[in-house]
């Protein structure tokens, strides 16, 4: 029988700052649950995020994970702090990701999957392990994607078997799909990525900053905020509010008999019995 992880508390250490030079490392740090997001990263990232961008000699900045995986994705039972302090939301993260002057690489080994895999998207490049896997998973949950930027990301045929059919892809097939820049073997993804924050770093930085802001002007222009607040349209909101009102039963098994269970229910249709980790 399998014995149940115990999953550390909160911590300050859930994300790590590391700067060098030119560039700034980032690390989500809860490697026993596959850096699975939860209110304590989203804080720290906030912050790690802010400083990198205060910082006049910081150019570039690597977001990777801890530990076998990039992000399991949203830590579906992860609990509310009991501080009463406000928790930045991951769409507000991912905006300011997008938003601020400075190139973000990701720096993906193992799992991707659901949020992860949305916020390994929405950073400028993404290097890959060739033992990463990718994936928005969240239709197995009966979840749409908290963050809708897959259309933005491959072509409509593509996004709609990601998003509809809910499997997971090999780095090789994620870069054919265009998750992915460049996919390089597990042992050199750190030198890869900081190979690429150098480059970025000695280039004009008002000239990348520019450059940053051409391309995702254009995809704005294109309706990239709307259509990331797709739930403020009023027939998508209608859409799921009647999903909402029909409670997924997999939900239900993972509040009742625990996660082990849920997961066996929610992966036997896919005949799979390795799974990315607690995360949508």
């Amino acid at each position: 029988m399998t014995q149940p992880i115990e999953i550390p508390p909160p911590s300050l250490d859930d994300v790590l700052y590391e700067k060098r030079e030119g560039y700034a490392v980032i690390t989500l740090n809860r490697p026993v649950v596959l850096n699975a997001i939860n209110w304590s990263i989203n804080r720290r990232l906030m912050v790690a995020v802010e400083q990198a961008e205060a910082d006049e000699s910081v150019k570039a900045v690597i977001l990777t994970g801890a530990g076998r995986a990039f992000s399991a994705g949203g830590d579906i039972q992860s609990t509310p702090p009991t501080d009463g302090l406000p928790s930045p939301s991951t769409m507000q993260i991912i905006m300011k990701i997008w938003q601020m002057p400075k190139p973000v690489i990701a720096a993906v080994r193992g799992y991707a999957v659901g949020q992860g895999c949305e916020l390994a998207g929405m950073c400028d490049l993404t290097i890959a392990a060739d033992d990463a896997v990718f994936g928005e998973i969240q239709i197995r949950h009966g979840f749409g994607p908290p963050i809708l930027i897959t259309p933005y990301l491959v072509g409509m045929k593509q996004a709609k078997e990601i998003l509809m059919m809910g499997e997971r892809y090999s780095a090789q097939e994620a870069m054919r799909l265009g998750l992915v820049n460049k996919v390089v073997p597990a042992d050199e993804l750190m030198a890869a990525a900081e190979e690429m924050a150098r480059k970025l770093a000695a280039l004009p930085a008002k000239t990348v900053s520019v450059n940053k802001l051409l391309v995702n002007r254009a995809y704005e222009l294109q309706g990239f905020r709307d259509g990331l607040g797709y739930r403020s349209d009023p027939a998508i909101a209608e859409a799921m509010g009647q999903e909402a009102a029909d409670p997924d039963p997999h939900l239900k098994i993972l509040r009742e008999q625990g996660w082990e269970a849920f997961r066996k229910s929610r992966d036997a249709v896919y005949g799979e019995t390795d799974v990315a980790g607690p995360g949508t």
